[in-house]
């Protein structure tokens, strides 16, 4: 039988490459749900190619055009965020492919999770807002989580067969970004269109920026920490600019392993979907004459203070990563909006990691309360003051 499988933001970056990966492995999936937020027409013509049993509109504007566009077919057609969640619940579902950006992804994972819904996981602010309470959820309802970001996914193929009691510490690389080796004056005028420009990989543009000021593998670090069960002390970050080594392990014995393929999002896709099989593919292959060199080094997070930030989040635990998931998200929209400059993202997420109230011991109520009163802040902190007093 296929695996039928729900996409949440299916006309992202992410959920493209995995339509893509289901078409190449169509004898063994079929996409029975769809849902968008506000691309209406790649969504229509994803519905029309795929036929799934049902798609959800999150913005209401465009509910009418894609309710006319699919009412010859029978496609079940609802719009609104409450339908993202209440869709993962029908039971023409196997997996749910979470690739919803930022936090508006974790109410539906949540969903899916208690529906007893097996989760390919790329949206990471779902672990980073509430991983204690993801991962509880995961072990009471006995589903799986499968980690689709190319860093998670590597670490997770490293540990296939392995004891957990050995691993000594997790190796998490990342490019360093389109901005690596600069200075703080350098960094002071870059504009938004330079940071959209990823060396080696190409995604959303939210997820492009976390990436150009090293939050994204600031929230990798907090999602590891989750996923693998591994305290912060044994999480260490390692800039690879080639980006060809995805992650690796250290195992007591001192021995390490990696695992290695091009940049390319489609493999971990498949792998997720897939596990414990892997599947005959035709994504090019890496040679090791093209990619002769591969080089290391240390992060700058004097430079880049959002990797800092997030271990500091992270270690506090409680509702301090959700304090920092949420004013980055604030910080990134500003400043492509170009309302803040590069660096003042870091100032306006301290200030609000120093200002909201810290709970320590937080409910999935606390911490949406905690994600609301943050963005507020952080909306109000920037209308009301310049931004030389970031």
């Amino acid at each position: 039988m296929k695996k039928r499988i729900a996409i949440l933001g299916s006309t992202g970056s992410i959920g493209t490459q995995a339509l893509a990966v289901i078409q190449q492995q169509c004898e063994r999936f079929e996409v029975t749900v769809l849902t968008a937020h506000s691309n209406a027409d790649l969504l229509i013509r994803q519905a029309l190619q795929y036929r799934p049993k049902a798609v959800v509109i999150g913005d209401e504007k465009e509910y009418r055009q894609v309710k006319e566009a699919l009412s010859a077919y029978s496609i079940d057609v609802t719009t609104g965020a409450t339908a993202v969640e209440q869709i993962v619940e029908l039971d023409v579902i196997d997996t749910v492919l979470t690739a919803i950006v930022g936090s508006a992804g974790l109410a539906p994972t949540v969903r899916a999770i208690r529906a007893k819904k097996n989760i390919a996981l790329a949206n990471k602010e779902t672990l980073v807002v509430a991983g204690a309470l993801i991962t509880q959820l995961v072990k009471e309802h006995n589903v799986a989580l499968y980690p689709i970001d190319s860093e998670h996914s590597a670490i997770f193929q490293c540990l296939v067969g392995e004891n957990p009691t050995t691993v000594e510490k997790i190796l998490l690389t990342g490019s360093g970004g389109p901005f690596r080796g600069k200075t703080q004056s350098e960094l002071a005028t870059v504009t938004p269109q330079q940071a959209l420009k990823h060396p080696t990989w190409e995604m959303g543009r939210k997820i492009t920026i976390d990436s150009a000021s090293l939050m994204n593998k600031g929230l990798e670090v907090i999602e590891a920490r989750w996923l693998f069960e591994v305290d912060f002390n044994r999480i260490e970050v390692v800039i690879h600019p080639q980006s060809i080594i995805h992650s690796m392990v250290q195992f007591t014995d001192g021995s390490i392993k990696a695992q290695m393929g091009l940049p390319d999002m489609k493999l971990p896709i498949q792998y997720a979907l897939t596990y414990p099989e892997r599947l005959h593919t035709s994504f090019p292959r890496l040679t090791f004459d093209q990619y002769n060199q591969l080089t290391f080094e240390k992060p700058d997070t004097q430079t880049f203070r959002n990797l800092a930030l997030a271990y500091h989040a992270g270690e506090k635990g409680g509702n301090c990563p959700c304090i920092l998931n949420a004013a980055n998200e604030i910080a990134v929209s500003a400043f492509l909006d170009n309302r803040i400059g590069f660096l003042q993202m870091s100032d306006l997420i301290e200030k609000c990691i120093n200002t909201i109230a810290f709970n320590r011991n937080p409910s999935m109520e606390d911490l949406l309360a905690t994600d609301l009163e943050t963005r507020q802040f952080a909306i109000h902190y920037l209308k009301h003051f310049n931004t030389t007093s970031l």
